[in-house]
């Protein structure tokens, strides 16, 4: 189909709505209402008559319905990307289309209505005041580190001579589970292992266990919550009854260069070097997040700009996915009345970070920043840094588009970022927190000594 034969007028409902209305020719629609006759011919089969033989009239009357909505379709599918293409469009949103019944003898006309960015004319991002947090490494974080991998590394063993349960030992223990006296037939365990303190039991099992040895036996009360998972335990009693079956005590090797071989390097001063190495990596990459924060909330408050609402839900969604991921990974169970304020609290970021990348990439464009093949190199080579993956198949795994496309979108925004933080004032340390108001009692209790002075 041609796109001089047919009418097509845009129209901005909103900055970022755009509605398109098309006006097909008759002599375009009869053209396709033929030739989906012709095709259901070939295919229909028809009682009384021979495959492809079925007159124009019987399949009118049988399939006219079908025919319209096939018709309908494969011109609004034939031309919609055309006319966008030819208009430079870009929908960030599936088209919603709106189409008039079809009649072979009349234009057949449709509106398609899509969210599109908002034209950016000028975004204000120089001077602004921004705050980079100092990267330090407390000689204290490398102790805390060391601690971590020795705790990682320490060997179980048996105490000897033997003795009762303490904080820090790992129990295996047989359970069983009733509620309100009954027998739970999957709410037990056998060889389960728990370590005392550590928060892996509750703590009515934790505090029942410290004392016992192997082959004791304890009874456990624990009341469980209004809100349990399971309907059967909600705000009933629940007994626990535990035998331990083994006892091990942590054993935690000595650090020296022994240990610091069995870590991966060949003395502890390399241990310690690799650690802090790392640990200042760590606060310089929270660091320039911070800084970033900053540009993302000063963009948002020096220019303002519509943004697409399904550009908004689908960040939302990437963020909301990640915090649920994160919490049962923790093993936190999230309330309704907590995902609320979650997806409230998600969408009004997810907003903030949405304008603000439409903002840069205003920038991106008006400074015509490109991504190189060098870039994408460097990009790669720092990815193999960070996920221990060899740079070469990196390379290949790279070339796959959309994971090409991410890359470059995260090395776009880089420069992006660091082309606003060389015109910017930046002062080291933390960004000043915001005041509060004072409440309200305290502001009655000054407003009273003041009429009382």
């Amino acid at each position: 189909m041609s796109l001089a034969q047919m009418q097509v007028s845009e129209k901005r409902i909103s900055p970022v709505v755009m509605e398109l209305s098309v006006e097909v020719p008759a002599t375009i629609v009869k053209a396709e209402v033929d030739k989906a006759y012709v095709n259901l011919g070939k295919k229909a089969h028809i009682k009384g008559f021979r495959p492809g033989k079925a007159p124009r009239d019987v399949l009118t009357r049988m399939f006219a319905p079908q025919v319209q909505n096939d018709v309908a379709n494969a011109i609004v599918n034939d031309t919609l990307p055309k006319i966008l293409s030819d208009k430079k469009l870009t929908p960030v949103s599936q088209p919603n289309v709106e189409a008039k019944g079809v009649d072979a003898s009349k234009p057949f006309s449709f509106t398609a209505t899509f969210e599109v960015q908002p034209d950016i004319e000028n975004v204000k991002y120089e001077g602004f005041e921004l705050y980079r947090p100092k990267v330090e490494v407390d000689e204290k974080l490398v102790e805390e580190q060391l601690e971590g991998l020795r705790q990682r590394h320490a060997a179980l063993k048996a105490p000897e001579p033997a003795r009762p349960a303490q904080k820090g030992d790992v129990l295996s223990i047989d359970f069983t589970l009733s509620v309100e006296g009954k027998e739970i037939k999957d709410g037990g365990g056998q060889g389960v292992q728990i370590e005392l303190g550590s928060g892996q039991a509750l703590p009515e099992i934790d505090e029942v266990l410290v004392g016992k040895n192997v082959g004791d036996k304890a009874t456990a009360e624990h009341a469980f919550p209004a809100e349990h998972p399971r309907e059967d335990f909600r705000g009933k009693k629940g007994t626990f009854t535990i035998t331990v079956s083994d006892l091990k005590e942590r054993v935690l090797p000595t650090v020296d260069d022994e240990f610091a071989k069995d870590i991966g390097l060949d003395t502890l001063v390399a241990l310690r070097a690799d650690i802090h190495t790392k640990l200042e990596k760590n606060a310089k990459d929270r660091s320039e997040t911070v800084l970033a924060e900053q540009i993302v909330d000063k963009l948002n408050s020096e220019n303002t700009c519509d943004v697409p609402p399904s550009l908004v839900e689908q960040q939302a969604r990437i963020m909301e996915q990640e915090v649920l991921q994160s919490a049962r990974r923790m093993g936190q169970r999230i309330t309704q009345e907590q995902y609320n304020a979650l997806h409230t609290a998600i969408m009004a970021d997810a907003e903030k970070k949405v304008r603000a990348g439409l903002l840069m990439a205003a920038i991106a464009k008006k400074n015509e920043f490109k991504v190189t093949d060098e870039d994408i190199e460097k990009g790669l080579a720092e990815l193999a840094e960070e996920t221990g993956k060899n740079v070469a198949k990196l390379r290949v795994e790279y070339r796959e588009k959309s994971k090409r496309d991410i890359l470059i979108g995260m090395i776009l925004e880089d420069k992006i970022l660091d082309f606003i933080e060389a015109k910017s004032n930046i002062k080291d340390g933390d960004p000043p927190k915001p005041e509060l108001p004072a409440s309200a009692p305290d502001a009655a209790a000054s407003n009273e000594e003041k009429k009382e002075g």
